[in-house]
């Protein structure tokens, strides 16, 4: 799998689930390719070809290669003396009702994921309680951030599974912010100007300017880093533009300069049912009768939905996100010098492992 690969299924996903360039989103590709990607193994034929196209853009791409990718960025570096410990926690669990016998080889390859596992749930007998299970194994997963990813008419009289993926993020910057140097500062949010808190911070770190952007890189302790990508002019108009190889070119051209960075605090968060998004990007078929998930199970399945909710927080110390991925499946029918950088009008910021380029989040800030 290339990079290319991952930031091509980044933007597309991000361009279908977040259309509207003025309202703030944060979605985690990590959460949604690790259990897509689960799926598309115990998937067959046309169902599987739609759902690997989405995340390598081949049919033909590498499902395994996928899952040691993501497993890679599962794991962070070693802090230095005197850091803090950073905290990467995730977590692939198929949840099954009794009534569903989980074929052994989809075991074994959900056992190479993170902390991959099959465990019960009373889908039938019991819904309320079923929900409950996946939510306080959600929960904890992600430090109580995503303490509900189920909704209460999640679970219909149909459901017999769910495979969900959970993530917590946690890490202190390499150069934390001026400590007491936030202030509040004119933001030129879409809708005017307001005034938001703005942190500071003068050091030697990771920037460029190209292609109508600018790109600065804040590195973060266990091998993470934040990408602050910001249009030279408006960002409604420059983010539909933004491809794959204008993002890879981005993200690799900042070179260390001395930059005077006044950057907001902010925390958002995004709850979406993502069958929509997928059906706009060509994955239809796992969503029907058609549906051919024999690599899970003997019993015929297809996804009901695909729930998603993340949350992510920059402040002056580090960064803290959590994520969630939920795919309900039911029975189915057979059949240079220094610069100043002033981030003061809407922009975009990946987190991503640095090592293997793959995004935890992605988070549009058009009003913080």
């Amino acid at each position: 799998m290339t990079d290319r690969a991952h930031l091509a299924y980044t933007l597309a996903l991000h361009k279908a689930v977040a259309p509207d360039p003025a309202r703030n989103v944060c979605w985690s590709p990590f959460s949604v390719a690790s259990a897509l990607g689960l799926v598309a193994h115990g998937a067959r034929g046309m169902t599987r070809d739609e759902l690997t196209v989405l995340l390598l853009g081949d049919k033909s791409g590498d499902l395994v290669q996928l899952g040691e990718l993501l497993t890679r960025a599962g794991v962070l570096e070693p802090p230095r003396d005197n850091e803090d410990e950073p905290i990467i926690a995730v977590s692939n669990t198929l949840w099954t009702d009794e009534s569903i016998e989980v074929l052994v080889p989809f075991v074994e390859e959900l056992g190479r994921w993170s902390s991959g596992k099959v465990r019960e749930a009373p889908f039938r007998e019991a819904p309320g309680e079923a929900r409950d299970r996946i939510n306080v194994d959600v929960a904890k997963t992600t430090r109580d951030l995503i303490p509900e990813l189920i909704p209460a008419d999640a679970i219909t009289a149909d459901t017999r599974s769910a495979l969900v993926n959970a993530l917590y993020l946690k890490c202190g910057w390499r150069f934390p912010f001026t400590e007491g140097a936030t202030r509040p500062k004119p933001f030129h949010a879409p809708g005017g100007t307001v005034e938001v808190p703005t942190m500071s911070l003068s050091e030697r770190i990771g920037y460029a300017a190209r292609d109508g952007w600018q790109v600065a890189t804040l590195r973060a302790i266990g091998g993470v880093e934040a990408v602050v990508l910001l249009p030279d002019g408006d960002l409604a108009d420059a983010e539909p533009d933004l491809d794959e190889a204008t993002l890879a070119d981005l993200l690799e051209a900042p070179k260390p300069t001395q930059v005077d960075l006044a950057l907001p605090k902010f925390k958002v968060g995004t709850q979406a049912e993502l069958t929509p998004p997928l059906n706009k990007l060509g994955v239809r078929t796992v969503f029907g009768n058609d549906a051919d998930l024999s690599g899970i199970s003997t019993v015929p399945l297809a996804v009901e939905a695909v729930l998603h909710e993340s949350v992510l927080e920059i402040d002056e110390k580090g960064l803290e996100g959590a994520a969630a991925t939920a795919v309900m499946m039911r029975l189915a029918s057979l059949p240079s010098p220094g610069v100043e950088l002033t981030v003061d009008r809407p922009f975009l910021l990946l987190v991503r492992h640095a090592a293997t380029g793959v995004v935890y989040f992605v988070a549009r800030v058009s009003s913080p």
